[in-house]
């Protein structure tokens, strides 16, 4: 009888153990990742986010999890790139107009205005070797840049028209806080006046502040168009994002991990992008149809007096995004 329960317990144990080796490595290798980003899901960088974790999970075969934290549910902006320096978290995509603390101010160079016509020549920068080098400077800081998020191209609106540098003369503009977006209106002539998103729309209808800037999505979603009588659909700045990771974690990545990762990256950029550019162009046309709002397109010879005018903002910033590497953009660009 003994003998009997010692066979059982031997067949049991080596089940046991066939089973266990027959189950994938996910249980004792998972590997997870805490993407933590500042703005709602339903964003071109929320949905993103979720592209990014669907198809990590779906090429590692499980062996990779993402776990998103959207909403500043983990860190709030300021707080989140020491977070991701110290490993407590391991995926960031922060706004490139938030690299300066991090101590790579090179990024602003995306904040400059009426550097971009379009997004034919945003590419220029982010898929050459400007946006290499940028991606590269991170890496001194414990940081791994993996890709640029669009959120999209800026239009001024305003309660005056503002078809022309000579428009803003004197008009209080709300920005948020950023001393390149300072310059700019000072060179325009107007008042700056940094203020929370949240506070806009209450500031344009009382009248605290003449008008703002924003992308046709921000704008419209806000309901900015219903207070503001006059649009100029500029293009004359940028908003987009860095997808960033730890260092440390990504290089200590296994190399097919890696690799199935950069993949899933990829497809979820081409992704947000896609997204981002789709809810602008339908923003804008919806704050057409809705005839609140007076739209003006600016054409090329507008534009380049425009340049005239904000120019020397580039020069004034120039030492702080870098001479050398504002030359290489200007090249690129076909500016002279």
């Amino acid at each position: 009888m003994t003998a009997i329960r010692t066979i059982f317990k031997a067949v049991g144990a080596a089940t046991a153990l066939s089973i266990w080796l027959a189950m994938p490595a996910v249980a004792q290798d998972q590997i997870t990742i805490k993407f933590s980003h500042v703005v709602a899901p339903d964003t071109p960088k929320g949905k993103g986010a979720e592209k990014f974790k669907e198809l990590a999970e779906q090429y590692t075969d499980g062996q990779v999890k993402v776990e998103i934290y959207p909403n500043s549910q983990l860190y709030k902006d300021k707080e989140e790139l020491e977070a991701l320096q110290l490993g407590a978290v391991q995926m960031l995509a922060p706004s490139l107009a938030k690299f300066g603390p991090l101590g790579v101010p090179e990024f602003e160079l995306f904040d400059l205005p009426m550097l971009f016509k379009d997004r034919n020549d945003l590419v220029k920068i982010t898929e050459g070797e400007v946006g290499r080098q940028l991606m590269s400077n991170l890496d001194a800081k414990g940081v791994t840049g993996l890709a640029y998020w669009d959120n999209g191209f800026k239009i001024m609106t305003g309660n005056f028209p503002v078809n022309m540098p000579d428009d803003f003369l004197g008009r209080k503009m709300r920005i948020q806080s950023s001393k390149i977006l300072e310059a700019q209106f000072e060179a325009l002539g107007a008042v700056p006046q940094v203020m929370a998103f949240s506070e806009v729309y209450q500031a344009l209808q009382t009248g605290v502040v003449d008008g703002t800037e924003n992308t046709p999505s921000n704008t419209y979603t806000q309901r900015v168009n219903e207070v503001q009588k006059f649009a100029n659909v500029s293009n004359h700045g940028y908003i987009g994002y860095a997808v960033i990771v730890n260092k440390k974690f990504w290089d200590g990545l296994p190399e097919d991990v890696r690799a199935e990762l950069d993949k899933a990256m990829a497809e979820a950029t081409t992704y947000a992008n896609d997204i981002a550019q789709e809810e602008n162009e339908a923003a804008l046309q919806a704050m057409r149809d809705a005839g609140t709002t007076e739209f003006h397109d600016m054409t090329e010879d507008e534009r380049e007096a425009w340049f005239k005018v904000l120019r020397p903002v580039h020069d004034k910033m120039a030492d702080r995004i870098g001479k050398d590497l504002l030359q290489q953009a200007y090249t690129a660009l076909g500016i002279e």
